[in-house]
């Protein structure tokens, strides 16, 4: 498949929206009110024998950096996806990275590890990227990167981020989207919001990569790749104030799961990311995102006796089989179902071919969040 440079791909997109904004939008579109239709049953149906296959990869072991290098060399390595001189945006989870001085958010869990983070950025920069950008977020507008600090607590994504820097003589930064974005472009979305702003970090990048961590969602069932790009639109246009955070449910409707996914996989359309990377080291289940909304917390070691990573770069067929591994029925996971309607992936498990380990080795229990919505 021919990949657009990303500034193509949103120049286009934005073409096809009607314009592209210099700032975030003004005022929010009321979402519409009464029953929303539900969607069709899944057409999964077996594959047939035109389909092409999607590939993820999973890497198993105790050191975070070492596996998450072994999950990108199973894909034929970073060099497939990042090419010289490109930009790279990097998303991570860091849900509750605001709020790190408080309790330890990786050791809980609700973010991903920064020992990932760095691993992706350092192979991107192996491969020639010209410029690597980790950011995120969140919900409150600065994030703290001295707060991103290794399960060992050894160091930090401010500290790496400046030592890979030093190392490979290439800009490599840590952001906080609402505040340092330089602008914000808008991409198409088929619903009540008609365009939604996304930070010019991620549409002026060549190369987008998500890194979520496993966890269940109260709203979502699951939050993984995909949803982790609700993460790069602006607070100032789309979130409300609760008293101790910004909440991105003041401009996005999250009357339902498909209601809210509806909105950011429009996002992942219009921003055509490269490559999901999964951290299966300590998640959330139950009524997560955060153990603040009920979740618990999961070490996988104590699990499959091992962490693991994923990767792939068909981002639906990674949400689709960490899905698998976390026991979840697919077809029932609203977002996946409209993402293969979309054609943004594969979720079908006949059509995804997992390298490196078998779905029944991976397999856990793995508790579901009791939906609020």
């Amino acid at each position: 498949m021919r990949h657009f440079s990303r500034r193509e791909f949103v120049r286009l997109s934005a073409m096809a929206a009607g314009g592209v904004a210099a700032g975030a939008c003004s005022g929010v579109p009321t979402a519409p009110s009464g029953p929303r239709p539900q969607p069709p049953p899944p057409p999964w149906g077996p594959p047939g024998p035109s389909d092409a296959i999607s590939t993820v990869s999973a890497a198993r072991g105790s050191n975070l950096s070492g596996i998450t290098r072994q999950a990108l060399d199973l894909l034929g390595g970073i060099s497939e996806v990042v090419n010289q001189d490109e930009t790279v945006f990097i998303k991570p989870n860091m849900v509750t990275l605001p709020w790190a001085e408080l309790g330890n958010c990786f050791a809980g869990g609700e973010c991903a590890k920064p020992e990932i983070i760095m691993a992706v950025a350092e192979e991107c920069l192996k491969a020639g990227a010209a410029e690597v950008i980790i950011g995120d977020g969140s919900q409150m507008p600065n994030l703290n990167w001295e707060l991103a600090a290794t399960l060992d607590g050894s160091t930090n994504l401010a500290e790496e981020a400046r030592r890979l820097q030093g190392s490979y003589g290439k800009p490599v930064s840590v952001v906080s989207l609402e505040v340092d974005s330089p602008g914000w472009t808008e991409v198409p979305s088929r619903t009540y919001l008609r365009n939604i702003a996304v930070s010019s970090f991620v549409t002026d990048a060549d190369r987008v990569i998500s890194i979520p961590v496993a966890k269940t969602h109260s709203w979502a069932h699951l939050t993984l790749s995909l949803k982790n790009f609700v993460g790069v639109t602006p607070l100032e246009t789309y979130g409300v104030w609760t008293g101790s955070a910004w909440d991105r449910s003041g401009g996005f409707d999250h009357s339902s799961p498909e209601a809210i996914a509806d909105i950011y996989l429009d996002v992942v359309d219009g921003v055509d990311p490269d490559l999901a990377v999964i951290d299966f080291s300590i998640g959330v289940e139950g009524d997560g995102p955060t153990l603040g909304s009920g979740g618990n917390v999961v070490d996988v070691r104590r699990r499959l006796g091992s962490w693991l990573v994923m990767a792939s770069t068909d981002l639906v067929a990674a949400d689709a089989t960490a899905a698998r591994i976390m026991s979840h029925d697919v077809a029932s996971i609203d977002q996946l179902v409209i993402a293969y309607q979309m054609g943004l992936g594969e979720p079908r498990e006949g059509a995804i071919e997992l390298l490196g380990d078998s779905l029944e080795a991976l397999r856990m229990p793995w508790l579901p969040a009791r939906l609020r919505n």
